[in-house]
């Protein structure tokens, strides 16, 4: 079964969301991105942004770990319905992300995707490569990031 059997081209889907502490937000950034603004919430207050704000890389991180615990839940659903999920992964790629707003401490981003297209590969029967846009939006509704990612799925 392919995902545009299962899910409708173009309609998009929460696949869940995360509220950013700023303990989480220094333990990353100390980790992966040990920018000012991202590890002293005093500091990050006489910054660009005003406060202390996640990564980008952070938000990106946790749009995944949704994303991949959304597909294992609907996979699992799908499962008990009597249906066949395709094994997505992995993915060759994404491109035009953009990071539209800072993801403050205290900000509860829901992630969604939205498939936007499928395509049989003809060197490799049975493989097709999906396109996703990918986004996430604060508690205000405001889209705070974007991008388009491809995934392969096995049928």
């Amino acid at each position: 079964m392919k995902l545009n059997d299962l899910y409708t081209i173009g309609e998009r889907m929460e696949i869940g969301s995360h509220t950013f502490t700023p303990e989480g937000i220094v333990r990353f950034a100390s980790c992966f991105d040990p920018q000012i603004f991202h590890m002293d919430a005093e500091a990050a207050k006489h910054s660009l942004f005003g406060g202390l704000c996640a990564s980008g890389w952070h938000s990106c991180s946790v749009w995944m770990r949704n994303f991949v615990d959304f597909w294992k839940s609907e996979t699992a659903r799908l499962i008990e319905a009597g249906k066949t999920p395709p094994t997505l992964g992995p993915s060759p790629g994404f491109k035009n992300l953009q990071w539209l707003r800072p993801v403050f401490a205290g900000d509860t981003i829901t992630y969604g995707l939205t498939l936007i297209a499928s395509r049989p590969l003809a060197s490799r029967p049975g493989w097709t490569l999906y396109t996703l846009a990918c986004d996430g939006s604060n508690q205000d509704g405001t889209q705070v990031l974007r991008f388009e990612s491809t995934v392969l799925g096995f049928d």
